[in-house]
Parts: C-alpha cells; structure tokens; sequence
C-alpha cells in the first residue's frame, strides 16, 4: 500500500470516527439532564415514548427551550418552562441552544453584560432567542436579530438545567 494510499484511509478513517462522535448518535450520549430547543415549528409531546402513546400536548414554538431529564431509544422525556412534562421525538429537538424571557416586565438586553450599560431592546416574558453565551450571572441573546445581554435569572434554557 503506497503512503498516499494509506493517508487517505486514515483520513476518511477519522472522519467517519467524528461524525459519529459529533452527529446524532454524539448527542444519544449525553447525560441527563440537558438543554434542547424545539426544532420545528409545530412538536408533540406525548405521554409515552413512542407513536403509539397518545398526544398530550402540542407546541407551536420553534426555538422553546426544554430540559431533557430521560432518553429512551429515539425519545427524550422533557420538561418546558411550566414544568409540563412528556415524551418528544429525538428528531424533534435540537442541541442548538435556545432562552426564553421569563419573570414580571420586560427584560432589558445590554449593549455589555453590565446593569448600568445601554439599553439596546427590551424584551417581554415569553420572547424566545437564540442563547450566544453567557458570562458570569449575564447572557447574550439574539432574538430575531436583535442582540444583547440579559441577566441569566431572567432566561429559561440559560444556566445548569434542574435535574
């Protein structure tokens, strides 16, 4: 086997390796409890882990955080910001990480992660973002283009999740 030929199959060795570390079947590892945002605009929550168990509820939220507390084969037991909890179909969620406005009045998104920095939006309880990064007690958001800092305590999706 010539060295080209050998470099080449360690190549496509490897990349095969972390697809499978990174994909799908990556995220199947993961310990519980974790954050998932709702990948579609339209989940159903059932009460059992599969199609078979009936609905119990169906979101209209792309983005909407959740805690994954179970797996079970291609189902995750998951847990919204009400403390509603049933079984969604893995393909429905997404690792990407979502944050959702949450307390009494509006939240104020900070030009920096400082109280007395400009405010550049504010947002009302139930706005949904897309969660940047968080830095101390603050957060970055971006909701529908419009970024910012929030405090973490006034984010559902932002911190360590309860298991």
């Amino acid at each position: 086997m010539t060295a080209f030929r050998l470099l080449a199959v360690l190549v496509m060795a490897l990349l095969t390796l972390s697809a499978i570390l990174l994909g799908p079947a990556g995220a199947q590892g993961r310990e519980v409890p974790y954050w998932a945002s709702l990948r579609f605009d339209e989940v159903r929550m059932r009460v059992g882990p599969g199609r078979d168990y009936p609905i119990a509820w169906v979101y209209r939220r792309e983005g909407l955080p959740v805690t994954v507390v179970r797996k079970r084969e291609g189902w995750r037991l998951v847990r919204d910001h009400e403390g509603t909890q049933g079984w969604v179909a893995s393909s429905q969620l997404t690792l990407k990480r979502g944050a959702m406005v949450r307390g009494q009045g509006n939240a104020n998104l900070h030009a920096e992660p400082a109280t007395d920095a400009a405010i550049n939006w504010r947002a009302e309880p139930g706005v949904i973002g897309e969660l940047r990064r968080c830095v101390d007690d603050w957060c970055a958001i971006d909701v529908a283009g419009r970024s910012g800092w929030v405090r973490e305590a006034r984010l559902w999706g932002a911190g360590e999740p309860e298991p």
